[in-house]
């Protein structure tokens, strides 16, 4: 049984793991004070521990205290268009905390260091081309895992890049919640384009990526989880309506498709739960049931 710090276990990615995990590892969720817990009600488990911290100097005394072998970071703050209000939220999110985790690895006893970045980092297939502020900063901290890699030979570091991804419990306001969240309710989903192509991946699948860190002997690296497989909104929107009948407002016809960065995927990792009929079935399931 290892013993897993991991943070933004309260958000999307975070909460998915800690239900996969939470019956064979022993958890500690890293929490920036107690009332983030609102946005997702404690889990009383017996392998699970919560630490709480307020500010950096408590997040520092927080660390020196804990011990374990892995430390998987999802916490992040994402906005895909940014305002002046979000530049500190962005920094401390996405590069100061991180960098507090990686300085304490050494301390905590961590062997193996786990991140997860986006394919928006080399936006439209072009290296080092960030599709906006949130990206760019995720590649920043990616710039200070390398010196922390290259200073710790000890620890094994991960970054595992990761497309749009959907799943039960998402509340992002990602296209595809708010399209099952519609046909729930029977509204209207405004779509920006019928020539939209998506690369989505079920959080299933990002689950099972971990994993195999967790039990396979992986060399270290930058690995990606991304769906071979490109989806038009339109043919996600025919194969529904095969089935129910919805509500649809197109704004354009417009070709809305992105070229995607040739990454190294994660070994032994496919995307099995992420084919054009999990896609569907997932919106429907509380529609067919």
């Amino acid at each position: 049984m290892k013993t897993i710090v991991i943070t933004g276990s309260t958000g999307f990615i975070g909460s998915a793991l800690v239900g996969s995990l939470k019956k064979k590892h022993n958890l500690v969720l890293l929490i920036r004070d107690k009332r983030d817990t609102r946005k997702s009600k404690p889990i009383f488990n017996k392998n699970i521990s919560y630490k709480y911290f307020k500010d950096n100097k408590q997040l520092n005394n927080t660390l020196k205290k804990i011990k374990a072998d892995w430390l998987i970071h999802c916490a992040t703050h994402y906005v895909k268009k940014h305002q002046p209000d979000d530049l500190v939220k962005l920094v401390n999110s996405n590069i100061e905390f991180g960098t507090i985790l990686l300085d304490n690895l050494n301390i905590m006893g961590i062997k193996n260091f786990i991140n997860f970045s986006t394919i928006w980092e080399n936006y439209n297939g072009i290296k080092d081309n960030p599709h906006n502020l949130y990206s760019a900063s995720k590649q920043a901290f990616e710039k200070i895992i390398n010196y922390y890699q290259i200073n710790n030979k000890n620890i094994n570091f991960f970054n595992l890049i990761i497309s749009d991804t959907y799943g039960f419990h998402d509340k992002r306001g990602k296209i595809i919640s708010v399209l099952k969240k519609n046909i729930t309710q029977k509204k209207k989903t405004i779509i920006v384009s019928k020539n939209l192509f998506l690369n989505l991946i079920n959080i299933d699948d990002i689950v099972s990526g971990v994993f195999i860190l967790l039990n396979k002997k992986i060399n270290p690296g930058k690995y990606s989880m991304i769906n071979k497989k490109i989806f038009n909104i339109s043919t996600l929107i025919n194969k529904i309506e095969e089935k129910i009948k919805i509500k649809i407002k197109w704004s354009s016809s417009k070709i809305i498709k992105e070229k995607i960065y040739n990454y190294k995927t994660l070994p032994h990792w496919k995307a099995e739960n992420s084919k054009m009929n999990n896609l569907v079935n997932f919106i429907l399931k509380d529609e067919l049931n």
